[in-house]
């Protein structure tokens, strides 16, 4: 366990120092050593704020994959069955819709995060009745609030308003700022110290929930934590980055085969496993020149879903 930590951290490091180099000119490590001052401006305004988000929100989408995963027992959970990426990407499309980010930079992160505390507040609300009715409440809110932003998308005032909605949905850390990384830390810091501290719960909660109750663990408790640390660590990166998926998923896969399965092992290696996944995407979509940059979100989604299908297929079949 010691050894992939050790791995993962190395591996992370190595990414780190490749984003802040990376981009459509390679910057050389000389030139930020030498003083060069547009190296150093580049560097510390547009990619370092950029990497941080990056590692920010592959962590958070890695953490809670995995937490998430072991309070449904399902191998396919993912930050958005609860609708929280829905709820802030709903959020954030409002805030564009009715002009309120063209009037100052934080007004799309703080709509997005209030709509995926929102989300999640209807989600706990309706899925009181134990893991499948939570499941099915997620299912019911992302529906709802997809559904939200098809009709922001069909009455959009302006075209402007339209692709900037699109791409926004696309998912991106272009162009992000340290205003935004500021914005968001906090809640993600939070988020994820909530989501870390279910460790316990989550290795008796593998025994069943009558167990996990006989041993002393409160399930409303645990889905209250859970949900309330998805909704300010996904919520609040979602609300700047836009929709990035399939980190949550693949990541705690990535990371069982090496750390067994006993989910308070897997929660530190899915997150440094999420932000190295991340970061590396992002790296990507800056070497790979087509024109256009490709969006965040899209490369994730291409690269993701094989394995997504992987995953079904490996899946044991239940049915005769």
């Amino acid at each position: 366990m010691r050894s992939l930590i050790l791995i993962l951290t190395i591996l992370l490091l190595l990414a780190v120092v490749a984003s802040l180099l990376a981009g459509r000119v390679w910057i050389a490590p000389q030139d930020i050593f030498s003083g060069n001052k547009l190296a150093v401006l580049i560097v510390s305004d547009i990619r370092a704020p950029r990497t941080i988000l990056a590692l920010a929100m592959g962590a958070t989408l890695g953490l809670s994959g995995a937490v998430l995963q072991g309070l449904t027992r399902n191998p396919l959970a993912e930050p958005g069955l609860l609708g929280v990426s829905t709820g802030a990407a709903l959020g954030a499309v409002i805030a564009i819709y009715f002009g309120a980010a063209t009037v100052s930079v934080l007004a799309g992160p703080l709509f997005g995060l209030l709509g995926a505390l929102a989300a999640c507040t209807l989600t706990f609300a309706l899925g009181r009745g134990g893991t499948i009715a939570l499941i099915l409440a997620g299912a019911a809110v992302s529906s709802l609030t997809a559904a939200g932003i098809a009709l922001a998308l069909n009455f959009a005032p302006n075209p402007y308003a339209a692709y900037e909605i699109m791409s926004w949905l696309l998912g991106s850390l272009a162009d992000k700022s340290w205003v935004q990384v500021w914005l968001v830390l906090p809640f993600v810091i939070i988020g994820c110290a909530l989501l870390a501290s279910t460790g316990r719960a989550l290795d008796a909660l593998s025994l069943g929930e009558a167990q996990a109750e006989s041993l002393g663990i409160a399930m409303n408790r645990l889905r209250f934590t859970i949900i309330a640390g998805t909704a300010l660590a996904v919520g609040a990166a979602t609300s700047v980055t836009g929709a990035i998926g399939f980190i949550g998923l693949v990541a705690p896969h990535l990371a069982r085969p090496f750390a067994g399965h006993q989910p308070s092992r897997i929660l530190l290696p899915a997150s440094l496993g999420g932000a190295l996944l991340l970061l590396a995407a992002d790296i990507a979509v800056r070497e790979i020149h087509l024109g256009p940059e490709i969006k965040l979100g899209v490369f994730t989604s291409l690269i993701g879903t094989p394995f997504f299908f992987w995953l079904v297929l490996r899946l044991p079949r239940k049915s005769p």
